[in-house]
């Protein structure tokens, strides 16, 4: 069975990175040594210490594997100056229903993150309005297609 190449940016991949790092140096020692401290205290059918202490112990080797599996498919997207949207582009664009304007990147679905910082939005490529503005340029109307549909301009991208 074929695995499916993961897109990302070149901070997307760094960033991931430095978190499976972080996880293999510092949160998993950690872990372990709660493990250990909770297992000293004795009985461990009714030590809530311990119970907690594995279950971090199983989200943090999930995201590890999780990681791991990323890293191995994915493909960096090269990043620079293109001729049309693209995954990486910095698009800023108006929404023609209230003449409002917003600059958002296009990231893959696994970098996305639309609400932590207002001033630097990560869209997904596979989100509607992502979806709309890849392959497009300066000066086009693109129709976002959703609930209902809406349509935007595009003033600039890089």
């Amino acid at each position: 069975m074929a695995t499916k190449e993961i897109v990302l940016t070149q901070e997307g991949y760094e960033n991931l990175q430095a978190e499976y790092r972080n996880l293999i140096d510092v949160e998993r020692p950690q872990v372990i040594e709660a493990l250990q401290n909770a297992r000293a205290m004795g009985d461990l059918s009714e030590n809530a210490d311990y119970d907690a202490a594995r279950n971090k112990q199983a989200e943090i080797e999930g995201r590890i594997t999780e990681i791991e599996n990323i890293l191995a498919n994915a493909k960096i997207v090269a990043e620079g100056k293109t001729k049309a949207i693209n995954i990486s582009s910095v698009v800023t664009f108006e929404d023609l229903s209230d003449n409002t304007q917003l600059t958002v990147k296009i990231v893959s679905s696994i970098e996305a993150d639309p609400i932590s910082d207002p001033n630097n939005l990560k869209i997904s490529n596979e989100c509607p309005l992502g979806a709309a503005l890849i392959g497009h340029k300066v000066g086009d109307e693109v129709t976002v297609k959703t609930t209902p549909s809406y349509k935007v301009r595009i003033i600039d991208f890089k």
